[in-house]
């Protein structure tokens, strides 16, 4: 029987995890240049579109359907979601409509694509990214998914890994495949000599705003339901992000003199990011020390893409992928049976380090395959499909080059395009108007 409360809940959560994409597309467009604000934006919101579509095709059967070949991925049988109306899952008494699984789960995969867009803002085509954004969540993400959350996953089933809400499949598996992407790209223009600054820290501030918001859906919403897991993970999200923010703000501080409003969003992120697999695992304080750590620890990653020379824009590597690392490990060493019914303990509650290595061989092979095949995938859409605009296109701006469009039209224009403010004939259509 359908719980209503219960449902209620995956619904809401899901929704609340939809909002994150918008929500990412404010943080990534305030963190760009201003000539670029739309298509970091765009890469962004189109992915609500692609994966969407994807995983009711067959994303959803491949990744949560009858498992194949040892773990590894899932069948076609559920492709189309045809005939599943009725069905539900979940606990007894608790259960849930599966579409509403199925909606939840869409939104976690559009998300982590999504996080791929920051990692080479300012110098990627559209349309090459569109089709990208199919493909990875084909090859990288549906299969990873498959092995941490469904379950007869191999990481899941096997080796035993905990990840509530996606500290692998979504943070580790973005950061490992943004890295990749990087390396494929290439180095901005003038980057690192040439200073890139934050365009409006506002749009920044608000994005992560709206992501802790999506956070609670994203981490609480992983319950299913709405029982005492949902009620930890909502608490321990909020502790971590705040203890997140004063660890990256305190080094700022001693490193730099200032603590900055972009390091605060930032730190916020982070801290999100690090609690994600572990926020029904831990105890309060447990997730004030994750968040913590990640606020430090992200925040001093930073600067690894000066030393080891590839441009990651937006620190997708720095914050997603090494917090979502550290996050994973964590658990290792604060998990605590008292929280979880049937859960583990881990190093600092007498468990050793059996859950610790664990976490360590999963989120590693996690890792490795996401580098690997996104690499491969980079290189190959690249060489066929040109990824990256030309170099006048990026000088100019790759909004005009790519959308013909730009942000900020202050100025009342005359003319045979005529006037986007003045309402003027060809005011939305300026590159056809260009061709009479």
């Amino acid at each position: 029987m359908v719980d209503t409360g219960s449902t209620a809940w995956l619904l809401g959560s899901a929704a609340l995890v939809m909002l994150m994409t918008p929500g990412l597309a404010l943080f990534y467009g305030g963190m760009v240049r201003a000539r670029s604000v739309l298509n970091v934006m765009a890469m962004t919101f189109v992915c609500l579109a692609t994966v969407g579509l994807i995983w009711v095709f067959y994303g959803y059967s491949l990744a949560f359907g009858p498992d194949w070949f040892g773990g590894l991925l899932g069948t076609l049988r559920l492709a189309g979601l045809h005939g599943l109306a009725e069905q539900t899952v979940g606990p007894a008494g608790n259960q849930v409509p599966l579409y509403a699984f199925v909606a939840f789960q869409m939104m976690f995969a559009v998300i982590t694509v999504a996080l791929l867009a920051g990692a080479i803002a300012e110098r990627a085509r559209f349309w090459t990214w569109t089709v990208f954004s199919v493909v990875w969540t084909t090859l990288v993400y549906i299969p990873v998914a498959h092995w941490v959350f469904a379950p007869d996953g191999w990481i899941a089933a096997k080796l035993h890994v905990l990840d509530f809400a996606g500290g692998t499949v979504v943070e580790v598996n973005s950061g490992a495949a943004a890295l990749a992407l990087a390396l494929v790209l290439g180095r901005r223009h003038g980057w690192p000599k040439q200073a890139v600054r934050p365009h409006n820290l506002p749009f920044v501030m608000f994005g992560a705003g709206l992501l802790w918001f999506g956070w609670f859906g994203f981490n609480a919403g992983s319950a299913l339901v709405a029982k005492g897991s949902a009620a930890t993970s909502f608490l321990n999200t909020t502790v971590a992000g705040a203890a997140a923010v004063l660890g990256w703000l305190l080094v700022e501080q001693f490193r730099d003199g200032k603590p900055t409003t972009l390091g605060a969003a930032s730190g916020a992120v982070a801290g999100l990011v690090g609690i994600t697999p572990g926020c029904a695992y831990v105890e309060p304080l447990g997730a004030a020390a994750i968040g913590i750590v990640a606020g430090v620890v992200c925040s001093f990653a930073v600067s690894l893409k000066y030393k080891f020379g590839f441009d990651d824009s937006l620190d997708v590597v720095a914050v997603h992928g090494l917090g979502g690392f550290a996050g994973t490990l964590l658990i290792g060493l604060f998990a605590t049976a008292g929280v979880a019914p049937g859960g583990v303990n881990g190093l600092f509650y007498g468990g050793g380090l059996d859950q610790l290595w664990r976490q360590a061989v999963g989120t590693l092979a996690v890792l490795g395959y996401s580098l690997a095949v996104t690499l491969l995938l980079g290189w190959v859409m690249h060489k066929f499909m040109g990824f990256r605009i030309d170099r006048e296109a990026e000088i100019d701006g790759v909004d005009e080059a790519e959308h013909a469009e730009g942000a900020y039209e202050l100025a009342v224009q005359s003319g045979r395009r005529g006037s986007a403010l003045a309402g003027g004939p060809g005011s939305h259509r300026p590159a056809r108007e260009e061709t009479r």
